[in-house]
């Protein structure tokens, strides 16, 4: 009986441990270099409204940090919804380049006069 127990305790111990190992792995992070061409990017009333409602609207981000003195967008994403590309692209639409994927032609007559290339 109590080799029994033993085993059941040590099945349900590795069951935890790789369960939480699994999970960890889908959350990722990701640093995408980006190109600003205006000092108030962040704080600007279109340009910054679009950060704030169009990046969370990517299914799967979870979160984004914009630093503007780097020119980095840091994500935060559920790799089971979403992948890196996917993100990158709806940068680019945005108006934006994310690493090498360049913003759409679309995306960049969408900005203020000030933030396009």
């Amino acid at each position: 009986m109590k080799n029994l127990l033993k085993s059941a305790i040590s099945i349900i111990f590795v069951f935890f441990i790789s369960n939480t190992t699994f999970a960890q792995k889908t959350n990722q992070k990701a640093v995408i270099k980006t190109t600003l061409n205006c000092d108030h990017c962040k704080e600007c009333e279109t340009c910054g409204l679009k950060f704030k409602t169009e990046m969370l609207k990517i299914k799967g981000l979870k979160m984004y940090e914009l630093d503007d003195k780097k020119m980095t967008f840091t994500v935060y994403y559920n790799a089971k919804k979403t992948n890196l590309q996917t993100i990158k692209n709806s940068i680019s639409k945005m108006g934006y380049d994310a690493d090498e994927t360049k913003a759409t032609a679309e995306g960049i007559a969408s900005l203020d006069g000030c933030c396009k290339i």
